[in-house]
């Protein structure tokens, strides 16, 4: 486990359990089946989490895709440099054809990334980038030794806790 600053908790965050959640255009749904299926959904701006109701049964997979989603709200309190330290990083990795992620989150929108996004810093970038952040606290704070989607090769791993040994260990971590 690496060693992070405290979490300062500035306004409660309410997390609901519900039933199947699925993602569309931005949309959530419940019971549906339009949209993709997902385990969790977080709204920064209403300080809201909505979790499948299934991962109650999965502890080690909750507590995976909390931390991911506690992450979400550190994201945008980091600041821009550290923000751009990041894609700094992740840049790195693409130019040296790093293959894999920490989860699907990123991976699956690594896999849509053209090669102009980084560059430009388009949307797809960004969220990539975001999804990236998230995916790796989760690998790094969790529990779970191995995961089917730590992908990541062992050396990019490394850099990684590396960068959050750097960036966030030395102040409190606002949420």
């Amino acid at each position: 486990m690496v060693g992070l600053g405290p979490f300062l908790v500035s306004n409660p965050i309410r997390v609901r359990f519900a039933p199947a959640p699925r993602a569309h255009r931005g949309k959530l749904g419940l019971h549906g089946t339009f949209g993709i299926e997902i385990h969790a959904a977080t709204f920064v701006r209403r300080r809201l989490m909505v979790l499948d109701e299934e991962l109650i049964h999965q502890p080690r997979e909750l507590e995976r895709i909390v931390i991911h989603e506690m992450f979400h709200f550190v994201w945008p309190k980091l600041g821009n440099g550290a923000r751009r330290s990041w894609e700094e990083l992740l840049r790195s990795e693409l130019q040296r054809r790093a293959r894999g992620e920490l989860g699907w989150s990123a991976e699956s929108r690594k896999r849509q990334l053209a090669a102009v996004d980084a560059r430009r810093r388009t949307r797809r970038w960004r969220e990539y980038a975001c999804e990236s952040f998230c995916d790796s606290a989760a690998w790094l704070l969790g529990e779970a030794d191995g995961h089917r989607e730590f992908t990541l090769a062992q050396r990019h791993r490394v850099a990684r806790r590396r960068w959050f040994e750097q960036t966030l260990s030395d102040s409190p971590i606002s949420i």
